[in-house]
């Protein structure tokens, strides 16, 4: 697979939102290394295939709603979420995932492409710490044919995230 990396959303296929959040936070330089895929990297494993890396090195970016109000769950690529402990993690009455046209509202993104943080409102924002087992995670950049590498300790502090238990065990 071929991939970009430039300084500009425009050659790196960041989504232009995302890149300027990007510059915004201080964090310009990492614009240079978002990849960019021919083919959509929507789904973790379409993106863990991509890029070449294990399917739980993807930070899925998943909208719920909390009592109706939208709210960001992170994610790793190889975990299911379980939405009985992200409810009562926020002490809601009842968390069922977000419409599409909630998520393009809430984060500005299309479904398969929406990042951990540059959205266009501020949510809540719980991070599964699974993502702490690596020390790099590949998220979407705004894009489903677009992701950047970030350490997950830094990701879930710039998504302004809480550090929480919310994946799906199996028995």
């Amino acid at each position: 697979m071929t991939t970009t990396a430039a300084t500009d959303a425009e050659g790196s296929g960041a989504h232009p939102r995302f890149a300027e959040a990007l510059r915004e936070l201080g964090l310009g330089d990492l614009v240079g290394q978002v990849r960019r895929f021919p083919d959509a990297t929507r789904t973790a494993a379409e993106a863990a295939a991509a890029i070449g890396c294990e399917l739980s090195q993807i930070c899925k970016s998943l909208i719920f709603a909390a009592d109706g109000v939208p709210v960001l769950v992170l994610m790793d690529g190889a975990s299911l979420v379980d939405l009985e402990l992200v409810r009562k993690e926020l002490g809601a009455d009842k968390v069922t995932r977000a419409k599409v046209d909630v998520v393009r509202e809430a984060t500005g993104y299309a479904i398969g492409g929406v990042p951990p943080f540059g959205h266009r409102t501020r949510t809540r924002v719980l991070a599964d710490r699974s993502l702490l087992e690596h020390d790099v995670v590949w998220a979407a950049a705004g894009t489903p044919y677009a992701v950047f590498p970030m350490a997950p300790e830094d990701l879930v502090a710039h998504a302004d995230g809480t550090l929480v238990d919310v994946r799906e065990r199996t028995a």
